[in-house]
């Protein structure tokens, strides 16, 4: 091959450059806003209630609707990812959260507050669509799977020192809205530095190939200290079509359910932690700057379990170290269930359930982006992880149900950790389908 053919392979094959190091953790901090973002509602949630006089199951759908949006901007922004690049895309995504989160601060009621949590969600679910396929393209063939973990979980480190942040905002002020207008700032803030680190995926120019596909290229390989080439790589004789179709076509068809169910059943188990147990804890007797300690402990467990899958999966399959932590996840949350009073007991549990429920759900990204060729990542991953988002809205949803009709904080735990069951079984099912 000439070098003009093999510009892909050979960014592949070579160390990183340190502009595809910055890519690489530009994206990991727009996650980290990501999961601050998700979670300021989790950390304002008994403020809001108190303030407004909600219920539980009330509670439970504004819990829910960002992860709504999430779902909607995985599904469609991600598609709109793999037809007008990554770039564009991770920069509208910034846009519409912050708007969403500035928005949030001034809410005067549960419509207005529901409808820009939607909202937020919208940019959040494309934000990591488009950055979980730009991270796979920026990374060489050695770090790829670990990247891709680190990226998501950027989201968990974001919620531990957000929710340190939000913890002391609240014990200061006492006042939800402050939560709200920091992530907002945050958000405003990672605007300009995108803008300027965050150069077109070369992966997705050759897959798109619009009119200036080749100076886009060129651009790109001078960030990364290459020479510019002077023809594209002739395309494949057989090219996917970026589309939702085209995930269920061929050999992407079974994957693609399978990768589906499994995602939303666990999601739904990961979504149940995030959003109720800032409640449970203040439900407890413990107040609510208490109760955002203990959801920065479920986030460190969320960080530690992250890296731990990311750095064994350098060594051992990703298959049988997504589904072992599948099936632990569902024994620890049956742990935290029993309901510990003590605090630290509480922090421990939730932590420990936290390690294994998140290193099941990041796992799955390396996988995606084993499945899907350039064409189609954004597409597949978006596909994924916003219809496997519905578990993240039904999670709270059912769970508030659940305690509204009476349940205890073990019926509640066990009952929402058969997702973890559920996903663990559709991973099994996974290498027979791909073969």
């Amino acid at each position: 091959m000439t070098e003009q053919t093999d510009v892909r392979a050979a960014l592949a094959a070579q160390p990183m450059h340190w502009a595809q190091i910055a890519v690489v953790a530009m994206c990991i901090a727009l996650n980290a806003l990501d999961g601050f973002d998700v979670l300021a509602i989790s950390f304002a949630a008994p403020g809001i209630a108190a303030e407004w006089k909600i219920d539980k199951a009330m509670l439970g759908v504004v819990l829910s609707m960002e992860l709504f949006g999430m779902a909607a901007g995985s599904v469609l922004i991600g598609n709109v990812a793999d037809r007008i690049g990554r770039r564009p895309t991770i920069l509208a995504c910034l846009c519409v959260m912050a708007v969403g989160m500035l928005a949030a601060s001034q809410a005067t009621g549960v419509a207005m507050l529901s409808g820009v949590r939607l909202l937020t969600g919208l940019g959040i679910g494309g934000m990591l669509s488009a950055t979980s396929a730009m991270v796979a393209e920026f990374s060489n063939d050695r770090r790829r799977g670990l990247n891709v973990v680190l990226n998501i979980a950027g989201y968990s480190t974001g919620a531990i020192l957000g929710g340190l942040v939000a913890s002391e905002l609240l014990a200061g002020s006492g006042d939800w809205r402050s939560v709200f207008l920091f992530g907002g700032a945050m958000t405003v803030v990672a605007l300009p530095l995108a803008w300027f680190l965050l150069p077109e995926s070369i992966d997705s120019l050759i897959a798109r190939r619009p009119a200036n596909a080749l100076a886009g290229v060129n651009r790109t390989l001078a960030r990364l200290g290459r020479a510019p080439i002077a023809d594209l790589p002739a395309p494949p004789p057989v090219q996917a079509k970026p589309s939702i179709l085209a995930l269920f076509s061929g050999d992407y068809r079974t994957p693609t359910i399978l990768l589906t169910l499994a995602y939303f059943a666990q999601i739904t188990l990961f979504y149940y932690i995030q959003k109720w147990v800032p409640k449970i804890v203040v439900d407890m007797g413990f107040d609510a700057a208490q109760a955002g300690h203990v959801l920065v402990a479920a986030n460190v467990g969320n960080l530690l379990g992250a890296l731990a899958i990311g750095l064994a999966s350098q060594r051992v399959p990703i298959r049988p170290l997504v589904g072992g932590a599948m099936l632990v996840g569902f024994a620890a949350i049956g742990v935290f269930g029993l309901g510990m009073r003590d605090l630290t007991a509480m922090s421990l549990a939730v932590a420990c359930a936290g390690f294994f429920v998140n290193a099941g759900v990041v796992g799955m990204y390396p996988l995606l982006a084993q499945t899907y060729p350039a064409a189609l990542r954004a597409s597949g991953t978006g596909f994924v992880i916003g219809i496997g988002r519905g578990g993240s809205a039904a999670g709270p949803l059912v769970a508030g149900a659940l305690f509204a009709s009476g349940s205890g904080l073990l019926t509640v735990s066990l009952v929402m950790g058969i997702g973890g069951l559920i996903a663990a079984a559709m991973i099994v099912l996974l290498p027979r389908a791909a073969k």
